[in-house]
């Protein structure tokens, strides 16, 4: 008695998982990629309706203009041009003697691009900075644009 077992078992592997795979991941890629290459463009917050807070003596408060110069106000009330690389070296020796508070004001120029400011971050985080606050200017409406906004309409 001669017994055949024949089976459909196919040894070959089956693609068909694999290609969708691919085809999520090159749509993913061709919608990632232009904004990749259009850079991240940031911009200091705006406010609506700021309660106005006078600075307090010692507020420590870091500038930055346009140019990337730094402009520090070490909460004597008497801002000073900081020298190129000597950004550190002044906040870890106002920090390093504070013991109360270690918050850092923030005041930059919009016109910066995002690494000058991502910079400066890193700079205050490694001199001792534990709080970062940024100073955000009132966005100014028009008189007409107020009162239909008061109104409900736009």
């Amino acid at each position: 008695m001669k017994l055949s077992l024949k089976t459909n078992v196919k040894a070959e592997p089956n693609v068909v998982p694999m290609i969708d795979v691919m085809l999520v991941l090159l749509i993913i890629f061709m919608i990632v990629t232009p904004i990749i290459s259009a850079g991240f463009q940031a911009t200091m917050p705006y406010a609506k309706q700021i309660e106005s807070r006078p600075e307090e003596d010692g507020d420590i408060i870091l500038g930055i203009d346009t140019r990337g110069q730094y402009y520090l106000d070490p909460g004597t009330k008497k801002i000073g041009i900081v020298p190129e690389g000597a950004l550190e070296g002044m906040l870890r020796a106002i920090y390093d003697a504070r013991t109360k508070d270690k918050i850092l004001y923030l005041r930059a120029h919009n016109d910066l691009e995002y690494g000058t400011i991502q910079d400066a971050v890193e700079i205050c985080r490694t001199a001792g900075v534990r709080v970062l606050a940024t100073i955000a200017e009132e966005r100014r409406v028009a008189v007409g644009q107020a009162r239909a906004a008061r109104e409900g309409g736009d």
